[in-house]
Formats: C-alpha cells, structure tokens, sequence
C-alpha cells in the first residue's frame, strides 16, 4: 500500500489548477461581457415570453373580459374567496406536497417549527456546506457508498411524503373541530354553545385567531378565549362577523355575512360564552 506525500499531492493539485487557468486563457472566454452577456439575453426572453402569455391570458378572455369565460389559457378568475366556507380543503401545489405533510407529523403548537423551520433549514444548511465538506476528486458511485446511500433516502423520504401529502383527505377543520371538548371543558360552555364552537372551528376563524392555545396570531387578530368576558354581546359579535370593518373601521378581517344569520348567531352565542378558561 502506497501513502502519498501531502506535499506532493498538493503540488500536483497546483500544478493541475495552473493548467486550468492557462487553458482557460488560451481557449476560453472571460465571464464579463461574454457569460453576463448571454445571461442579460435569456433573462430578456424569459420575461418577453411571461409578459406575451399574460397578454394572451388576459386578452383571449371572450366578452368583457371580467374572467367569467374561458379563454385560450383558462378563465381570469374563478369564483370569489368565501372566507365563511367550511368544506374548503385547502391544498398547496404538488411540489410542496412533502412540506404539506410533514406539518401533518409535527402537529401545532408543540412541534410546529421543527417541521416549518427546524428540518428544512438544517437540510439546505447541509446541502451548502456539502461541496466544502466534501472536497475530494473522486466521482465513481462504488466509492461513494456514503453519498449514494443519502441520496436513495432523500428520495425515498420526499417520494414518501409527496405521496403521502398527495393522497391526505383529512382537513385542518377535522383536526381543530377535535379540540372542541377541550374547549367546553376548560372554558365551561353550555351546550348552546357547543354548535357555534364547531362551527368557528370549521370556519377557518383559528387561522388569524387563538383560543386556549389553539390557532395562530395573525395580523394583531386578538385570543378569543376571554371574548365573553368583555360583555359586548350577541348582537354585537353578529354585526362584527358580518361586517367587521363596518364595526371597527380598519379592521382586515374579511366578512363572514356568507355563512347566514343563523349560523352566525350559534358563533356569536359560542364567543359570549367564552370567558376565559379555568
């Protein structure tokens, strides 16, 4: 068995590297203008080829070109956000389908951030220390073991939770819509109230608001959990989902108006009812 002098290795890396730069004087081209050159070209083109399929997209809209029509694209819109809907699944595009259940595993508020922040940033940390790490010249597969086998379970967890994240029917309403029990018994609701607390669950209420420790702090939306505490009452809590910058000028929450009077009530009797948990 031959060991190799570090210092020798280390000229003939030299020696290699100033064969490079010479050969890349002699028969190569500069980065600047020729390399940057071209990349300004491409970027052009990407951008005139976006702006042309907009145009179209946009002009091919038969009639007034309000979107109710298709055109050679697809129609402009599709029907308006119901922000009072309760059977809305809502789903990410397909190549976010592992992101989409590794949430599902590390579930809110306890281990949230490992599946949000904590895995996908110590990924792409790896992934950018890896050609620093890893500085050897070898290439060949059979002597590589370590790499090939990271690579076959990166591909083997993504494949796994993209398909596990394409074929999820579960909801986000079905696994709050749990919590509810919880809720009448740590808050002491009367049974009126339990049909409004299902439905505030299913209503997507919890993705600005919290209530005892459920839900997430969106735009200054304010916990819930005390909301009857405050003695504002029902036909106030009524007027406020049906037309919350109308009772509080400024106010970004959406209206609810969709989901009817009676349901609306059942919320409102459900939010008096809240005063703030034992």
């Amino acid at each position: 068995m031959t060991i190799r002098n570090p210092s020798a290795s280390l000229r003939a890396r030299r020696a290699q590297h100033a064969r490079y730069k010479a050969d890349v004087q002699k028969r190569g081209k500069p980065f600047y203008p020729y390399a940057m050159f071209h990349d300004t070209v491409m970027s052009l083109i990407v951008v005139v080829v976006i702006i042309g399929l907009a145009c179209v997209w946009k002009w091919s809209t038969p009639g007034d070109h309000t979107g109710t029509e298709a055109g050679w694209l697809g129609p402009l819109f599709s029907d308006k956000a119901d922000p009072g809907t309760t059977s809305f699944v809502p789903r990410p595009d397909w190549y976010f389908y592992f992101l989409f259940y590794l949430l599902r595993i590390f579930k809110w508020p306890d281990s949230v951030i490992l599946g949000t922040v904590g895995i996908p940033t110590i990924i792409m940390v790896l992934m950018l220390a890896l050609p620093f790490v890893d500085m050897r010249r070898e290439r060949r597969l059979s002597r590589r073991p370590v790499a090939v086998v990271i690579c076959i379970l990166t591909v083997i967890a993504m494949g796994t939770l993209t398909y596990k994240g394409a074929t999820a029917r579960e909801s986000l309403a079905s696994e709050v819509v749990g919590a509810v029990p919880s809720w009448v018994k740590k808050n002491d609701l009367p049974p009126a109230a339990v049909p409004g607390a299902k439905l505030f669950a299913e209503s997507g209420c919890l993705t600005c608001h919290t209530y005892l420790g459920t839900g997430s702090s969106n735009l200054g939306a304010p916990d819930l959990s005390a909301e009857g505490a405050k003695n504002k009452g029902v036909q106030f809590q009524v007027n406020h989902l049906k037309c919350p910058s109308c009772v509080t000028p400024g106010s970004p929450m959406p209206s609810f108006a969709s989901l009817g009077d009676d349901n609306l009530r059942k919320i409102a009797v459900f939010l008096e009812a809240s005063k703030g948990g034992k």
